[in-house]
């Protein structure tokens, strides 16, 4: 008999060819209450065949694997299930592979230096809509917004008032507390992100982020 609760869970899948590491993984959301781990898979392309049959609202996708890249397994599964939200899981902090990802269709990003705690947090965020990333990746991508690299063409585009909220996003607020940081109402703040996708012509908080970093 299917229970509320399990109804509810979030259909977690996992992409990670460390075998220790995915046990630990799984101890973890076994014993967390309102996840339901649905797959685990060791390359890209096992993940590939099997993702799409087991529907999962949310993907730990390691960078590093063999065969097809984490970022390439990104960018083919949002292909193949557009509503699956990826969250990068890895030892990689570079800057460049960091933003490849967030392009290629990643939601979140975080180091494997993270917490069972911080990890959980991120996939319940995530499924929520949120943009979670790891502080030392946040605070690169939020450089990213003042230094030379950022495109004139989009930063343009944007007044500051929406910069900020885009800031806020990219540091893995919610849009609640990126109301409360800016002291504006979370009505406004909706209002500033449905303009930031008007004017960077995407759909999600995670495609305004890597579009304004591409």
């Amino acid at each position: 008999m299917t229970t509320p609760e399990s109804t509810s869970a979030i259909r977690l899948a996992v992409v990670e060819d460390n075998l220790s590491f995915r046990r630990g993984l799984r101890a973890i959301f076994d014993l967390t209450p309102g996840i339901n781990c649905v797959g685990m898979y060791a390359t890209s392309e096992e993940a590939l065949r099997e993702l799409p049959k087991v529907a999962p609202d949310v993907v730990l996708m390691d960078l590093n694997l063999p065969g097809l890249s984490g970022i390439e397994c990104t960018q083919e599964l949002k292909q193949l299930r557009p509503s699956a939200q990826v969250l990068m899981l890895t030892i990689e902090d570079d800057s460049e592979r960091v933003f490849a990802a967030l392009r290629a269709g990643a939601t979140g990003y975080l180091l494997k230096a993270a917490t069972p705690a911080e990890i959980l947090d991120a996939i319940q965020l995530v499924a929520q809509g949120g943009s979670p990333m790891s502080a030392v990746i946040a605070r690169r991508v939020v450089e990213s917004f003042h230094g030379t690299n950022a495109p004139s063409s989009s930063k343009g585009a944007l007044s500051q008032r929406e910069i900020a909220v885009l800031e806020g996003i990219a540091r893995g607020q919610r849009v609640k507390e990126v109301a409360a940081a800016l002291d504006l109402s979370v009505t406004t703040v909706q209002t500033y992100l449905r303009r930031i996708y008007e004017k960077l012509q995407v759909h999600s908080q995670a495609e305004a982020v890597a579009k304004f970093l591409r």
